[in-house]
């Protein structure tokens, strides 16, 4: 099937559906080190342009669409503004189904869009499903947890995956739950992360031990014995310190009220942000990593048995990046905006294999 992507970023999305054969040819980002980092590792063929700017009459006719509009106008740790720039993004995707008229589109983003509203009050969900509806799409709309496919990160995400062709297709089936009962245990972050010695200035550093797990195999390429981009993370002093009193899978609640910064005497008070100043835990999943994973206040981002931040490839294997993906970047906040924006490669292989399969079966309809 030949693909076409939007909202691309580094490439989290497409690389997945590469990985399972499928032939994306024309992509689309706005943000040039995303786009200089998709060109290295998926192709050369993605246009650096505000969508805004491009004439859809431009855009190729293709089988397949996918893409996740940015999403900051509908997560929960921001405004929700419908009035948000950003928000007007899924309309254009929508924009752009209608004049290319694939047979299939796949679109992703954040669970606060099941709750956010059009300016005029409306669901934007219900919105959406109405209007592909009326153009001649059957959707299916699901809310998927990366860990139960194979990625170290408790990550939720709303998927609307449309038709043409009038078929209810579900959700790719999970690979992996948090008791392991019928499939594959959750990979837990020590899985991920435990054949990394200590981060450097440079990044640059080796393997402690041979892949032990069907993740490491994955991510690490055969007969490598270094990866790069375990950059020491910069923390403040009083970071230090209160990163020292987070036990693993613990958050702010273990600072005590002695050395607390007001902001956590804030939260101490008014409770919730379970993440916030979190320390991963070595037999769990992460939790959901954003572009501030270098921050130790808005996330769960203390390395689980070392008292710092995750560095860019924690970062990037928690996202189940393989350490072969090359990311290029003119800022070390451009690394962490790449990663944390990115859809987890693993996730996008399962959605790829599984509307792969179905592409079989009715192999005279695709």
């Amino acid at each position: 099937m030949n693909v076409i992507s939007l909202f691309s970023g580094c490439g989290g999305f497409d690389y997945g559906f590469k990985k399972a054969g499928f032939n994306i040819f024309w992509a689309n980002d706005n943000f040039k080190d995303a786009c200089l980092t998709y060109d290295k590792n998926i192709n050369n063929h993605i246009i650096c342009e505000d969508i805004f700017n491009i004439n859809l009459s431009n855009i190729p006719k293709a089988n397949m669409l996918i893409g996740g509009p940015p999403c900051q106008g509908f997560s929960g740790v921001g405004r929700r503004d419908p009035k948000d720039s950003r928000s007007m993004l899924v309309w254009k995707y929508l924009d752009i189904v209608k004049k290319i008229k694939p047979n299939i589109f796949l679109f992703e983003n954040v669970t606060g869009i099941k709750n956010a509203k059009t300016p005029d009050g409306k669901k934007v969900l219900d919105e959406l499903e109405t209007q592909f509806n009326q153009i001649g799409y059957k959707t299916n709309i699901y809310l998927l947890n990366a860990a139960d496919y194979g990625v170290p990160q408790r990550r939720k995400r709303v998927f609307i995956v449309g038709n043409i062709l009038g078929l209810n297709i579900d959700a790719p089936k999970a690979t992996h739950s948090e008791n392991g009962n019928g499939s594959k245990k959750w990979v837990s972050s020590s899985d991920a992360l435990s054949d990394l010695e200590k981060p450097t200035d440079e990044g640059v550093v080796s393997y402690i031990k041979s892949p032990d797990n069907e993740f490491l195999k994955f991510v690490r390429a055969a007969g490598t014995k270094t990866t790069d981009l375990h950059i020491t993370p910069y923390a403040s002093k009083t970071d230090c310190v209160i990163i020292s009193y987070v036990k693993p899978g613990g958050n702010y609640m273990d600072v005590p009220d002695e050395v607390s910064t007001k902001r956590i005497m804030y939260f101490k008070k008014t409770g919730g942000r379970t993440t916030t100043y979190g320390r991963l835990d070595p037999n769990m999943p992460g939790y959901t990593l954003n572009t501030h994973f270098n921050r130790p206040n808005v996330g769960c981002n203390i390395h689980y048995s070392q008292d710092r931040m995750i560095t860019i490839r924690e970062g990037l294997r928690l996202q189940s990046f393989p350490d072969d993906f090359f990311l290029t970047s003119k800022s070390k906040r451009n690394y962490y905006i790449q990663v944390g924006n990115a859809v987890p490669p693993l996730l996008s292989y399962a959605w790829a294999r599984h509307l792969k399969e179905i592409g079989i079966l009715n192999k005279n309809r695709f």
